[in-house]
């Protein structure tokens, strides 16, 4: 098992030209890598990260945050095919507990959180066809990033250099359309970007349409040749989010098209307005303070409103209700610098503080079959999170690189009740979270192509807001939810040679007081600390170029999460739900050389396979494994100042019958998200 190579997609070279061509060593050397918080060459980064272009992925509609991440190693993206839920991401086997949104790895888009302050988050609130590249990094590198124990990923953006008007169009199966128009300015000085993207479907089951609406304004300005501003406007608008719910395993094998007859008689859907504001100043140049290599500051404000409908009544007094009615206000203040304290040695220090603040205003009410009820909730809670980290990378000898940082986190939470009525006690209360975390890493570069890695650190990861919120037993803030520890340990292995690209990493990770699910009702989900867990596996991922025309990458995963061994859990040694041991992924690319103003047809084979998913602690049920194919097809013409731009999506060639998702420990048996038998989706996108 210890001996295993993975790698990095093409993409980390440097976005894809029109055929592929030859890369050389030096080519890989220039590219940088700032998920951790230091820019630095990726053959010289002692952590397993990833540096995707988008461009080079499947084209698609851009509406699931699962065509961002496809076929990097570490990741499983389950895509529920549920908008009211959103994707699960996990990395690592962390975020596995997910029920909704993304927990346990952190979010980011151009440095700016995309996460809360207790390290929730939710992929349906990005513009997707922004991020111009996705990096990902995992490890023991990612404890300096605080409260997330998986990794992180770290989406990024472009200025535009160029004025240019587009429009795009696409549709597919399930009367799936989405618009997108978007206007920029740009001169040598300034940049002005304005998007609006509709998307509209009635879902892949009964009862599960989606409405959704997006806009997204941007200026970005340079200040001299020392800064460059950069403004953000965000609404993200979805009045209509059906929830369709899981099937039981026999409704599944029945039917899996079908919808859970509760969805109708309680009209479970969900309703989100999420507006966003950021400022970001950064360094454009090294001025005249060459100790002074990099710096940033970012603050922003949000606000999220949800309305959802779960599929029971919720009529008990403390109960908390059924409808969840949900005001979220949230606002953050970054500041980072890189200084070179010594000019003439290549060791650069890194100081970081995160000051984030987030307010939740929860109403419950009755669910009287789709309809509000009596009131069953009210309450305010808080998070206050502060963060100051210290990154030290030191280039000691030539080959040799030495990274070392250090974080300390306080996160306080706060629920006043206001719900105080004869059988429903005041469930106000407290609790603090003062937790350390530290990496470190060590990478050897054996020769200008080829380096090795290791690292080691311990990290933490604090319940979110939400997962407080609900007991098994009683009411109020469930405060007896500890903090998990997490120790990771690696070592890995990077290379590019002609035409080949590749990475490879082994890892072992101990966590105590994990958190998971104990117990998932209707969409209601309360937690608890496990005693000890162990994730240990391997990746492997490479690219390689077999002619000016075809390339083939591919990557595969090997996780074997499990509880500890422990006489007192009855779940000892049994695999944590959620998770697959297996993931491969492959594709192959067809690209000939373009000829004039026509690029010929580009064709993409794509083949994922996943092993089977437990579905609970006892891992009484699971998941049945499944081989997926795809195609797609895309090219484009070129008149002038002009160009189109056209792509066809063939997903589940096979119309394979497969478990897209599922729900962890669901207390009433329906645990299976069924995903849909084949689907077809293209678009046609005009630029002038």
């Amino acid at each position: 098992m210890f001996a295993t190579f993975f790698a990095v997609q093409a993409a980390v070279v440097s976005p894809m030209p029109a055929a592929p061509t030859e890369t050389n060593a030096s080519e890989v050397e220039r590219v940088v890598v700032t998920a951790t918080r230091t820019a630095q060459p990726w053959l010289n980064t002692p952590a397993a990260v990833d540096q995707v272009d988008i461009a080079t992925l499947t084209p698609g509609m851009r509406t699931d945050a699962a065509e961002l991440l496809e076929g990097i190693a570490g990741l499983q993206v389950d895509t529920r095919f549920n908008f009211a839920q959103d994707t699960r991401i996990t990395l690592r086997g962390f975020g596995a507990r997910a029920a909704f949104g993304v927990r346990g790895v952190r979010l980011r888009l151009d440095g700016i959180p995309l996460s809360m302050p207790d390290g929730q988050a939710q992929t349906s609130s990005i513009l997707l066809d922004e991020p111009s590249r996705v990096e990902v990094l995992r490890g023991p590198l990612a404890a300096i990033h605080g409260n997330s124990a998986g990794g992180v990923i770290d989406m990024q953006s472009s200025r535009p250099r160029e004025s240019t008007v587009s429009a795009s169009l696409s549709a597919g199966s399930a009367k799936r359309e989405r618009q997108h128009l978007r206007a920029v300015y740009a001169n040598e000085y300034q940049a002005f970007t304005a998007d609006y993207a509709r998307f509209r479907t009635d879902g892949d089951r009964p009862f599960s349409a989606v409405k959704r609406d997006q806009w997204a304004l941007r200026w970005y300005r340079d200040l001299g040749n020392q800064a460059e501003l950069i403004m953000r406007l965000d609404d993200n608008d979805a009045p209509v989010l059906q929830d369709p719910l899981a099937l039981s395993p026999q409704q599944w094998r029945e039917n899996p098209g079908q919808t859970a007859p509760q969805a109708a008689t309680f009209g479970t859907r969900k309703s989100i307005r999420h507006r966003q504001q950021s400022v970001t100043l950064r360094a454009r140049e090294q001025g005249e303070l060459l100790w002074l290599a990099d710096w940033q500051l970012s603050a922003w404000h949000g606000k999220r409103e949800i309305e959802q409908y779960l599929a029971f009544p919720g009529t008990a007094i403390s109960s908390s209700g059924a409808v969840i009615d949900l005001t979220r206000s949230f606002h953050g203040l970054n500041l980072s610098s890189t200084l070179q304290p010594l000019a003439q040695t290549p060791w650069q220090l890194t100081f970081a503080i995160d000051q984030e603040y987030q307010r939740d205003e929860r109403l419950g009410f009755v669910n009287n079959f789709g309809e509000r009820g009596d009131l069953r909730r009210d309450e305010t809670g808080r998070v206050d999170s502060r963060d100051a980290t210290i990154i030290s990378n030191w280039q000691f000898y030539p080959r040799w690189t030495w990274v070392v940082g250090a974080r300390h986190s306080r996160i306080d939470f706060r629920v006043a009740d206001r719900f105080i009525v004869p059988g429903n006690p005041d469930d106000s209360g407290d609790v603090s979270y003062q937790e350390n975390a530290w990496s470190t890493g060590l990478n050897f570069a054996l020769t200008d192509s080829l380096s090795l890695f290791a690292g080691t650190g311990q990290g933490f990861e604090t319940p979110t807001l939400t997962e407080m919120a609900y007991r098994n037993e009683g009411s109020g803030l469930n405060t007896e939810l500890a903090a998990a520890k997490v120790s990771q340990h690696e070592l890995g292995l990077k290379l590019q040679a002609a035409n080949w690209l590749l990475q490879s990493a082994v890892f072992v990770i101990d966590t105590d007081n994990d958190l998971l699910v104990d117990q998932s009702i209707d969409g209601r989900t309360t937690y608890r600390n496990a005693a000890n867990t162990k994730r240990e596996g391997f990746e492997i991922s490479s690219r390689f170029t077999l002619s000016d025309a075809l390339s083939w990458r591919a990557s595969y995963t090997w996780l074997d999460a499990s509880f500890g061994n422990s006489p007192d859990d009855a779940n000892s040694g049994n695999r944590l739900p959620g998770l697959a041991r297996s993931n491969f992924f492959q594709q192959w690319q067809w690209q000939p050389i373009a000829s004039g103003a026509w690029q010929p047809l580009s064709l993409r084979l794509n083949h994922q396979y996943r092993s089977g998913v437990p579905v609970d602690d006892a891992n009484s049920i699971v998941a049945p494994s499944a081989h997926l194919w795809g195609l797609a097809a895309q090219n484009e013409w070129q008149w002038g100042s002009t160009r189109l731009e056209s792509w066809l999506r063939l997903d589940n060639l096979t119309n394979k019958d497969y478990v897209g998702s599922v729900v962890v420990n669901q207390g009433n048996g329906r645990s299976f998200e069924p995903a849909p038998g084949r689907i077809w989706m293209a678009g046609i996108t005009l630029r002038w």
